[in-house]
C-alpha cells in the first residue's frame, strides 16, 4: 500500500481543481492511502470524497493574525505532530507556494512539487526532494494532474477528470425554506467587483427562467452577497435567497439544481465537480487556465473574457444546448 499526503491547502476553486488526482492514482495504486492537507475553511471539499482517508486541517490565515497567542503555537505543535505521526510514501505539494512547501516539510517521507521555473514563489522549490517541470499554459486540473503522474511514476492521464465527489444528503425542509419547483443554483458572489455580473441580468435572467417554471435560487457568504441577493429578489418573484450554508450543505443543493450559473467563483468550480450543468460567467478574467473544466458526466460551458460580459441571451442559449 502507498501511503500520499497531499498539500493543497487553499483556495476554494484550487482544491477542487486538485480532487481528479485522487481517482488518478486510485486507477494505478488501487489500494493506495491517500491523505490531505488542507485550510480549514475548505476541509469540507476533500471530506465530499469518499477515498480520501484523513484529512489534516491547518490555519495559516487565523494563525496569522494571533502569532502572540498560545493557543496558536498549541495548534501548530498539534498539527505538526498529526502530520509526521507516520511515514508517506510520497509528499506532493501541488500547490507550489512556500507555505505549502513548509507544510510539507513537517510531514515524513520523500517531498514532491515543481520546479522554479513552474511556479510563482520559485523559492518554494528547494524544499522538494524531486522536481518536475510543468508548463503554465495548460489549465489548473491538468497542472496538478500532471505533477502527481510524474511524481509517481505514470502516464499523465488525457481524458475528462473524474473529480470523484459525492454531495451529503441534505433535508431540504431543515433549511426553513420552500423550494417546489426544479431551480437553477445562481453563484452571484466572487472575490472582486471586477468580477460580479451585472444586477440587471440576474433579475433578467430570473424573469426567463420563471417563463420555463424554474426557480432561481441564490447563496450568499458575506453581508454584501446577502443585500445583493435581497434587491435581486425583490425584483423577481421566482428569486429565493438561502440562508448562510456551509460548503457541504451547498455541495447537496448544487447537486440538486437543473443548472449552476455562476460568475468566477469557487463555486461555480464546485458545480462542475459535482456533475451539475454549468454556465460559469467571466467578465474580468481568462477562463482558459482556470475556467470550470468539465468532468466525465456533465458539460460545464466558460462565457466571457477580459472586459467582455457575458449577455442574458448568450447564457439563455447556453442553456438551450444544456438541455438537449
Amino acid at each position: 500500500m502507498k501511503r500520499i499526503l497531499l498539500v493543497k491547502t487553499s483556495s476554494l476553486g484550487d482544491v477542487i481543481h486538485n480532487l481528479p488526482v485522487i481517482n488518478d492514482i486510485l486507477h494505478h495504486y488501487p489500494d493506495a492511502h491517500i491523505d490531505w492537507v488542507v485550510e480549514e475553511a475548505f476541509a469540507d471539499i476533500p471530506r465530499l470524497h469518499p477515498k480520501v482517508k484523513n484529512i489534516h486541517h491547518v490555519a495559516i490565515r487565523r494563525w496569522r493574525k494571533n502569532l502572540l497567542k498560545q493557543s496558536t503555537w498549541h495548534e501548530i505543535s498539534e498539527c505538526k505532530h498529526l502530520l509526521s505521526a507516520q511515514p508517506y510514501d510520497a509528499i506532493i505539494d501541488t500547490q507550489g507556494l512556500v507555505k505549502s512547501a513548509i507544510i510539507a516539510c513537517g510531514a515524513s517521507g520523500s517531498r514532491y512539487g515543481y520546479d522554479k521555473h513552474s511556479i510563482r514563489e520559485s523559492f518554494a522549490s528547494h524544499f522538494y526532494q524531486h522536481t518536475y517541470n510543468i508548463s503554465y499554459q495548460q489549465h489548473a486540473v491538468t497542472r496538478n494532474r500532471s505533477l502527481v503522474a510524474q511524481s509517481l511514476g505514470y502516464i499523465v492521464p488525457n481524458g475528462a477528470p473524474d473529480y470523484g465527489i459525492q454531495a451529503p444528503l441534505l433535508e431540504i425542509e431543515s433549511l426553513n425554506i420552500e423550494i417546489n419547483s426544479p431551480y437553477v443554483i445562481g453563484l452571484h458572489g466572487t472575490s472582486r467587483d471586477s468580477k460580479l455580473w451585472p444586477e440587471s441580468h440576474w433579475i433578467n435572467l430570473a424573469s426567463a427562467l420563471k417563463a420555463q417554471q424554474l426557480k432561481l435560487l441564490l447563496p450568499w457568504a458575506s453581508q454584501a452577497e446577502y443585500t445583493r441577493a435581497l434587491r435581486i429578489a425583490s425584483a423577481a418573484t421566482n428569486v429565493v435567497v438561502l440562508p448562510k450554508l456551509r460548503i457541504a450543505q451547498l455541495a447537496s443543493l448544487i447537486s440538486k439544481a437543473r443548472y449552476a450559473i455562476g460568475v468566477d467563483t469557487g463555486l461555480s468550480h464546485l458545480s462542475a465537480a459535482l456533475s451539475t450543468p454549468t454556465v460559469a460567467i467571466y467578465t474580468d478574467t481568462n477562463p482558459e487556465l482556470t475556467g470550470v473544466m468539465a468532468g466525465a458526466n456533465a458539460p460545464a460551458i466558460n462565457l466571457g473574457n477580459i472586459n467582455m460580459i457575458p449577455s442574458v441571451d448568450e447564457v439563455l442559449k447556453v442553456l438551450e444546448t444544456l438541455s438537449t
